[in-house]
């Protein structure tokens, strides 16, 4: 998208409105979880059964550069050495007049398409399957001593309504293998005609993607704020930044140095494990991370325009009833919805104009902190960008941190590349 319709498109979608029975809703969405046609342990039926019972509006899984397409099987031992065997028992029950098995001593099962499992677990205006891929790359460092070992670094990204499965493109850096990727989704929806959106996952899984890298390729506008893996490194270590940091870092770059748009961010759950117990926090369950989209209908097209305009925020528990923008009076309004006996603590972020040192502790400063329902922030025209980060005083029911509380991300506003 050009840059000046794309900064168009986003003052927008969040500028003040009056409220009416046109006005787009709120839908709530998954975009990356796994099934038994890659790493995870669970059937793609029982997968959107879980999430549409859980007030999920749509899913998308996102299986390791495949599609839910063709013919597969799964043995049984295959099944008991991912702990599937719950999942099984409970699929054979539930869709005893649509499970295909064979064999008795070498039993197996057949695994269900995307197109036939969507038709099952769709409801109309309701719960909608968008067919997804996470394209899984990597990048080889060889050693840098003569009895060292190489290094590999995983280089993940997801392509949401996709239409036909993307290999990893490779590439000689990390930047290269995030360019090679993104341009072959980009292709991929001029020449079908179809909307994709493509997002960077986890960036500090394996500690693979530095700020920079996540700055480079600037036709890429989304990543992973929050990812409920517990594997992600979202907080970093002595050695490395917090993926927080990491937002404010990249999108500094981005503005002054690359005249790009700053990169917004999602919450996701990364689903591998449905059928240990849910609570635990070392294991990849559903329920963690997801993103609150404001579109005008539940369709493929509509929630990506939305994503694509901005209209959305990521999200480990804490519910917006309303995100606003007005770029006249360059106010930014939130109204949090009600949690219990929860407080919610709001910072608004970003960093200063000016700033040129990446290692600036300018850089993701608060420039604001209000407590209660409903902050707000009027930008002083010295900011370089702003966003919300709010913080409940609860902690998730499924947490992935520890000593995590409830939290709510929205997208930069206010910036612009003149």
């Amino acid at each position: 998208m050009h840059r000046h319709l794309y900064l168009l498109a986003l003052l927008l979608s969040l500028c003040s409105c009056t409220n009416n029975s046109n006005d787009p809703r709120w839908y709530k969405g998954n975009l990356h979880t796994h099934s038994l046609w890659s790493d995870g342990n669970d059937f793609p039926e029982q997968i959107c059964d879980w999430y549409r019972d859980h007030g999920y509006n749509f899913l998308a899984i996102s299986d390791h550069n495949t599609l839910a397409e063709g013919e597969k099987w799964m043995k049984i031992a295959e099944l008991r050495k991912r702990g599937s065997i719950t999942g099984l028992n409970l699929y054979l029950d539930n869709y005893r007049n649509t499970a295909q098995t064979r064999g008795d001593r070498d039993f197996e099962v057949r695994l269900t398409n995307f197109k036939d499992y969507k038709s099952m677990a769709e409801r109309p205006g309701k719960f909608l399957i968008i067919q997804s891929e996470e394209i899984s790359d990597q990048l080889k460092i060889p050693p840098t001593t003569p009895k060292g070992k190489p290094t590999t670094l995983p280089i993940h990204m997801n392509a949401t309504n996709i239409q036909q499965v993307i290999k990893p493109q490779g590439g000689k850096t990390v930047a290269e293998v995030l360019a090679n990727n993104i341009h072959a989704i980009i292709e991929q929806s001029q020449r079908t005609g179809q909307p994709i959106i493509p997002h960077i996952n986890h960036p500090n899984f394996g500690y693979a993607l530095t700020p920079a890298d996540l700055a480079s390729v600037i036709e890429e506008h989304f990543f992973e704020i929050y990812n409920g893996h517990p594997a992600v490194n979202q907080l970093g270590n002595e050695k490395h930044i917090p993926i927080e940091r990491m937002w404010d870092i990249a999108n500094t770059l981005r503005m002054t140095q690359l005249h790009a748009p700053p990169l917004m961010g999602l919450g996701s759950d990364d689903t591998h494990h449905y059928h240990e117990p849910r609570l635990s926090p070392t294991r990849s369950t559903a329920g963690r991370g997801w993103i609150m989209v404001r579109a005008a209908s539940l369709t493929p097209e509509s929630l990506i325009a939305a994503i694509q305009s901005g209209n959305f925020y990521a999200s480990s528990g804490v519910i917006l009833e309303d995100v606003q923008f007005n770029p006249q009076t360059l106010t930014i309004s939130l109204k949090i919805k009600s949690d219990g006996d929860a407080t919610f603590m709001t910072q608004f972020i970003g960093t200063p104009k000016g700033i040129t040192d990446l290692n600036s502790d300018q850089i993701g400063m608060t420039f604001a902190t209000v407590s209660g329902p409903n902050p707000t922030y009027t930008l002083t025209g010295q900011e370089l960008y702003v966003r919300a980060l709010i913080t409940s005083s609860k902690s998730p029911v499924n947490p992935s941190l520890k000593d995590q509380k409830k939290q709510a991300w929205t997208q930069p506003v206010g910036w612009s590349l003149n």
